[in-house]
Formats: structure tokens, sequence, C-alpha cells
């Protein structure tokens, strides 16, 4: 059993032949494990090509893990569980399950039966059909509380699309089909599994990121564990998938914009009260416009320097990583031809 990403990745060897792997989150989900489990080897029994099945267990403290466990070494399932040391969240359950993940293709979904595994196999069929790198799946017809679940789940979907640029009806949904080469690309954090599809096209065209309406069911048993809690949360998320999708290689421009801005504003109103002061002959010494003006342009300096640090740092950064500042698809030559 390995605990750490870095032990996962040197265990991973992609298995050419396996075209396919489905990684689960599951955290306290006892009752619906073992249904899970079912209606995914039933699903597949269609699906031509080998697949696997990747259970991680996000710090259950109920019996999910032991129930689990009673699939382990059943006939036509390749199933493996990563048992992870304590609660961390969906999103990190999710990048164990994709650092595990050995096939060419990546699906992620929900353990709590809401998603519906049959709709996999036509996923990956149309995935390959649009050649796309990301497909979403979009729960149509959601069967969720409106008040508390859809209301704050259709603003996100238009806030997210309006500021990463990538518009999706369903950003929520965790039914997703990935290629493997694509999504390793991406280093998920905190709670970023709402924003993998802006992350993504990080990494490729938005024109490769695609959407398909699939099934969606009430839940069945226990209570949601990884919904939208507080829009706050969503929110702070989305400004920080901004920054790093817009001023990632360039911070010194998202500061220095700020910076700018307000000292142009503080030079206004100084030069203002210069005018009011030494040609109108007025006092100014007790207004409040003198303060904001200092403090405006003391801002102002301090954003352009935290600018320039920042520059520093990111430039610092992309120098000694080893990487190239490109990611290279597949080159083509004569022979291809």
């Amino acid at each position: 059993m390995q605990t750490t990403s870095e032990s996962l990745r040197s265990a991973n060897d992609l298995d050419q032949s396996l075209e396919l792997s489905l990684v689960v989150p599951v955290f306290n989900e006892e009752e619906s494990v073992g249904p899970l489990v079912e209606r995914i080897c039933d699903a597949m029994v269609t699906y031509a090509s080998r697949w696997e099945l990747i259970l991680v267990d996000d710090g259950s403290t109920d019996a999910t893990l032991v129930n689990a466990r009673k699939y382990l070494g059943r006939e036509g399932l390749a199933l493996r569980i990563v048992e992870l040391q304590r609660n961390f969240g969906q999103t990190a359950a999710m990048q164990a399950g994709i650092d595990t993940a050995r096939g060419r293709l990546i699906a992620t979904m929900d353990g709590d039966l809401q998603n519906d595994p049959k709709d996999i196999p036509s996923m990956v069929s149309e995935l390959e059909r649009r050649e796309l790198d990301l497909l979403v799946g979009w729960r149509k017809n959601r069967k969720d509380a409106l008040l508390l679940r859809k209301i704050p789940s259709w603003c996100a979907n238009y806030l997210i699309g309006r500021i990463t640029g990538v518009k999706l009806h369903d950003y929520g949904c965790s039914l997703k089909i990935y290629r493997a080469s694509i999504i390793r690309q991406v280093k998920l954090m905190g709670e970023m599994h709402r924003f993998i599809p802006a992350w993504v096209a990080g990494v490729v065209p938005s024109s490769r990121i695609g959407e398909m309406a699939v099934s969606h069911h009430a839940r069945q048993h226990g209570q949601s564990k990884y919904g939208i809690s507080r829009t706050f949360r969503v929110i702070l998320d989305l400004l920080s998938v901004m920054f790093f999708m817009r001023y990632k290689a360039r911070p010194g421009h998202f500061f220095g914009s700020l910076g700018l801005g307000l000292g142009a504003l503080a030079v206004l109103i100084l030069l203002y009260l210069f005018f009011d002061k030494f040609i109108l002959g007025n006092d100014i010494g007790t207004r409040p416009m003198l303060m904001v003006g200092v403090v405006l342009l003391l801002s102002s300096v301090q954003l352009i320097t935290t600018g320039i640090l920042a520059e520093m740092i990111a430039r610092t950064y992309y120098r000694d990583d080893a990487s190239p500042n490109y990611i290279v698809r597949q080159i083509f030559d004569g022979s291809d031809v």
C-alpha cells in the first residue's frame, strides 16, 4: 500500500493494453460502495477494451473500506483500492486516483450512486469521435434540491465560464473522461476539483474540451460530503484560477496594473490638492482627500514593488525548472504521410 503521490507515480508504469482507468473517490459511503461496484461491473460489460476500477478511500470512518475490500479478487474485475491516511478532501482523493491510474484514458465519478456508470462507454466513444482531451458530464436533469444545490450551481457555472472563458453547463459534475497524458499535466490542489476544465484549458485549447448530457440520480444513502458548502470558497478559488490562468508567467503585469491604476488616481488627487493649495491658497492640511491621495500613492508603490519581486521569483522558478515552457503533443514528418 502506497501513501504518497510520488510512490504512486513510481509504481504507475502505463499498461499499453489498458484502455481505461475508472477513478472513484469515496468517503463514508458504506451503504453505497457495494451497489456502486455492482453497477460499474454491469455497465462495463459492453465495453470491449481492458479497464480497471480504482477506489480511493478518503479516510472513511465507517465500513466503506471493509465493504470495498470484499470485491478484491472478484473474477472479471480489475480492482485496486487506495486508502488515504486521513480525510484530505475530494480533490486530493481524485489526484491520488489519477496518480495510480495506468490506463490511456481516465474516467472520474462520484461514489454516491448519483452518477450513472452506464454513461461511461458512450462518453469514451464521444471523446474519441470528437478528438477531445476532456469530456465533461452535464447533469441536464439534475436530481438535487433547487434552492440549496441547483441555484448555487447555476450561479457558479455562469461565473466560472465568464471568468475562465471555458463555457460549460456543469462544472461540478464529477463524471468526466480525460486523456491520461493531459490530466497528468495538471496538479490538483486545495478544493480545485470544481475548476478542472479551467485548469485543463491551461495546457490545451478550450476547443478540445467538450461536454455531454448524462444521467443523474437522487442520492439514495447518507448526505453529500463534497458539495459547495459556502459561496465565498468558490469565489476565492475562482480568483486563484483566474490569476494562475492569466498571470502565472507574468505576475508583475497583475500587480503592476493595479499599482499603476492606483498611482494614476493618487497623482490626480495630489495635483488637484497642489493647485488648491498653491494657486487658490486654500488650507488642505485637514482634508481627508490628502490622506486618501497619500495612501493611494504608497499602495501604488507597494503593488509595483510586489510585482517586480513576483517577476523575479517567477523568472527564477522557470530558469531553475528543467521542463520547457511549452508542451509538444506530437511531431509529424514525411514518414507519417
